[in-house]
């Protein structure tokens, strides 16, 4: 096995020890000769491994002492936070999509400014409906600037993951993210399509989506019903990123 997969399967291992418990939040992991040792490995490719880990935010990253650990859960990737499908992969579901419309028509004032779009500009707005394991977990309203919008036209019905079909069949490739979460009460369409009661809260994700050069692609209004999902932010001096997560969050 070459040096590469040593390292991940060292990475996975630990992976799956931090999330089941064996070490638990605040707990230190083994020294780096300790590990190479169990592992019979170098303690570059221990060192691979623990690099892993830091960069999904399981572990601390400060150099000369034994590392501990931070969180219990992964963080998911930008990919995985803006791609719906990706994200339910990952977490284990089975997850399904269904475009219920998509129409050209001009942008509200709102989406202008998002977009960057003069008013009244021409944009495709899309409404979709997603589920997870066969269930209404959420509805997708997004608003395409002009330029993006044939690409997002001619994908299926079904599409699993606009955002990685544009990527690669396009070269429209997310790099930017903005995001919003709020809550709001189920109703009209909302309520229908979710199948759940009138006055359902509702968590509510909104993001503005660019390309690495800053071009807007996409404007999204995200309603999950209540427990389908959680979000949390964990901040420090450098950065403050934002992760997704299944259920309902521990109290």
């Amino acid at each position: 096995m070459g040096g590469t997969a040593r390292y991940l399967e060292i990475a996975d291992a630990l992976r799956r020890s931090i999330l089941g418990g064996a070490y638990p939040v605040g707990a230190q992991l083994p020294t780096e000769s300790g590990l190479a040792a169990e592992w019979s490995a170098s303690r570059g490719t221990v060192r691979q491994a623990i690099a892993v880990l830091v960069a999904e935010g399981l572990i601390g990253s400060r150099q000369g002492a034994r590392r501990i650990v931070l969180r219990r859960e992964r963080r998911h990737s930008f990919a995985e936070l803006n791609s719906f499908a990706q994200w339910a992969e990952a977490m284990g579901y089975a997850t399904s999509s269904r475009f219920l419309s998509r129409t050209r028509r001009p942008a509200t004032t709102t989406e202008s400014e998002r977009l960057s779009l003069a008013p009244g500009s021409e944009i495709l707005y899309a409404l979709r409906l997603r589920l997870l394991d066969g269930e209404p977990a959420m509805l997708e309203r997004t608003a395409y600037a002009g330029w993006v919008a044939p690409a997002v036209e001619t994908l299926p019905e079904d599409c699993p993951s606009i955002m990685n079909s544009i990527a690669d069949e396009h070269g429209i490739v997310a790099q930017y993210g903005e995001h919003l979460l709020d809550a709001l009460a189920a109703s009209g369409d909302d309520a229908r399509l979710l199948r759940i009661a009138d006055g359902t809260p509702l968590l509510r994700q909104r993001h503005l989506t660019c390309t690495a050069a800053g071009r807007p692609i996409e404007w999204t209004d995200d309603r999950y019903v209540a427990g389908s999902v959680t979000f949390s932010v964990s901040n420090s001096a450098d950065i403050a990123p934002l992760s997704r997560h299944a259920g309902k969050l521990g109290g």
